[in-house]
């Protein structure tokens, strides 16, 4: 009687798992397509947005133009990455994925940053990167690789990862994602320009550097100086 009780409880804890790294990414739809509107009066909710009306949906809510226009990138970091979620694209809603374009001046970089709800792949059209991430504790291993125009190299999610324009003209990469809303943290404004800010204490012993360098770096990251 306690080993099938102890098999009982164990499917149950396994099914739990299961549920839950599903649950983990963003949900399969239940139809063809779900074009997001903010009218609640023509549409379902459905995974935080109304969906449209599949009678009243055209050809038009399935394109979004614009990604051939370079960005500009004078900017500190030199890149700068314009992302395609569907707050911008109601079309891909429900669909699980997001795309973005990356440009890139010479040299510029794309700091080390995560996609919380999101792998990703990136794809050299301009220019030669060097793109690399950073895998999970306790190991912290550097996977890096030079790519070239053509080339495609993926992010696991969740993972630091980074780009940096090698050249010196200007570079492009587009970039997709595994979520239609993947999110976003840059590291470095994560942990020195949040509001309010981080204590000293927490900072200076996580970084083994004193305060005037934690301050300074505050100052430069911080929007509410």
């Amino acid at each position: 009687m306690k080993k099938m009780e102890a098999k009982l409880l164990s499917y149950i804890v396994l099914c739990a798992m299961v549920v839950f790294f599903v649950s983990a990414s963003d949900p399969s739809p239940l139809q063809d397509f779900c074009v997001a509107v903010n009218d609640s009066r023509i549409g379902v909710f459905v995974n935080g947005k109304f969906c449209k009306d599949p009678n009243l949906t055209t050809a038009d809510d399935f394109i979004f133009t614009g990604l051939n226009i370079p960005r500009n990138t004078s900017n500190p970091v030199g890149s700068v990455a314009t992302l395609v979620s569907v707050d911008v694209f109601p079309g891909i809603n429900t669909l699980g994925v997001g795309f973005a374009r990356i440009d890139f001046s010479p040299n510029g970089v794309n700091p080390p940053h995560t996609h919380p709800r999101a792998s990703e792949i990136l794809t050299v059209v301009e220019g030669t990167l060097f793109a690399g991430f950073v895998t999970s504790n306790p190991d912290n291993r550097l996977f890096t690789k030079v790519l070239f125009s053509g080339d495609a190299f993926v992010f696991p999610v969740g993972l630091i990862h980074f780009q940096l324009n090698l050249g010196n003209t200007y570079a492009v990469a587009f970039a997709a994602f595994s979520s239609q809303n993947p999110g976003h943290i840059d590291i470095t404004n994560a942990v020195f320009g949040s509001t309010p800010p981080i204590l000293d204490d927490v900072l200076t012993k996580a970084f083994q550097v004193d305060e005037d360098v934690i301050r300074n770096l505050q100052a430069q990251f911080r929007t509410d100086n």
